[in-house]
């Protein structure tokens, strides 16, 4: 296969034609390459989940989600978690437990996602980027679930998290 063409390349991902093969011959696909992401679960010792009103321009619209950020190149993970946390929130974790990675838009983004528990919370300072428009809130965890069939968390990440913890972390320390 010929390698890939560049068609943009922007400032945190670049789109590709790459071409692969199918029973009839090779077809091209557009893929956006993404260096991936670190997606936080920050829950308080009362069980509260810190979340975070942020402006999404891509939706149009303030979106309620989890905290997360880009990877840097050659950051690991969990050192984008740990930061990604306190710019946002404020927040710094005395705990990151891994939970899960998992693709955000695999039909067309090489983007992985890193989930990660953040517990021991204690809060601090936030740094914002230039041009981000944050707040934090803080929900009790059934407010946060009952949210998401509501119609008031709609991004994919969060919905993830917020199930997956329920379901996997919360639901195994309630069931011993």
């Amino acid at each position: 296969m010929p390698p890939a063409a560049v068609l943009f390349e922007g400032r945190r991902f670049r789109v590709e034609r790459r071409e692969h093969p199918t029973p009839v011959g090779p077809a091209p696909y557009d893929v956006v390459v993404h260096p991936g992401a670190a997606v936080i679960l920050p829950v308080l010792d009362d069980g509260r989940i810190v979340l975070i009103h942020n402006y999404r321009v891509a939706a149009a619209a303030e979106l309620l989600e989890i905290p997360a950020g880009t990877l840097d190149p050659g950051e690991s993970p969990a050192t984008c978690a740990a930061r990604e946390l306190s710019e946002e929130t404020g927040y710094r974790a005395a705990a990151l437990t891994p939970l899960l990675a998992f693709f955000s838009s695999p039909g067309m983004m090489t983007e992985r996602m890193h989930l990660f528990l953040a517990t021991g919370l204690t809060p601090g300072p936030t740094a914002h980027e230039a041009g981000e428009q944050i707040r934090v809130t803080t929900l009790p965890l059934s407010d946060a679930l009952a949210a998401i069939p509501a119609g008031r968390i709609v991004d994919a990440k969060t919905i993830v998290a917020l199930l997956f913890y329920d379901r996997f972390v919360r639901g195994e320390e309630t069931r011993t």
